[in-house]
């Protein structure tokens, strides 16, 4: 009888706890693992940053300048390929590559090995024939050195 009455108490128990949560020992766990553990306040509008970067949230620019800063020895192979792709092989020489959705998803499996800046026109974009006198300064800035031409013989002889 006492045997009955034990397993009868013990399935009383496992029913009343299946009876809320199918198993109680893995709401924890669900909780742990499906549970986002990323801060709200990272999800929310930063427009601040937008200003404090220089830029536009309407109208984002263009290029990306990006520069490698860290070694890729000792990384895993893809992370090599991706700098390899983007000819990131010597460090500390600016990259210049499109703004889309395509690069910034390569970049994102590297942005630890990578600075990236967004590359500015202060002058806007320059003709054809000044793209050989353009260099890109510390800002992230493009700019156009205009060469002085010689004055025409005409000129000097009056």
């Amino acid at each position: 009888m006492a045997v009955v009455c034990r397993g009868f108490h013990i399935s009383q128990s496992i029913k009343i706890l299946t009876d809320t949560t199918p198993f109680p020992w893995l709401t924890s766990l669900r909780n742990k693992f499906t549970r986002s553990r990323i801060p709200q306040e990272l999800f929310k509008e930063r427009s601040k940053e937008h200003e404090k970067y220089g830029g536009d949230p309407n109208q984002p620019h263009k290029l990306h300048i990006v520069t490698r800063v860290k070694s890729a020895m000792r990384r895993p192979y893809w992370e090599k390929k991706l700098v390899k792709d983007l000819g990131l092989e010597k460090a500390y020489v600016p990259v210049i590559h499109k703004n889309t959705h395509s690069v910034n998803n390569q970049l994102k499996y590297i942005k630890h090995l990578v600075k990236v800046q967004p590359l500015k026109l202060p002058y806007g974009l320059p003709a054809e024939e000044d793209m050989a006198d353009t260099y890109i300064n510390s800002k992230g800035e493009l700019i156009v050195r205009h060469l002085l031409k010689p004055l025409e013989p005409k000129a000097i002889e009056s």
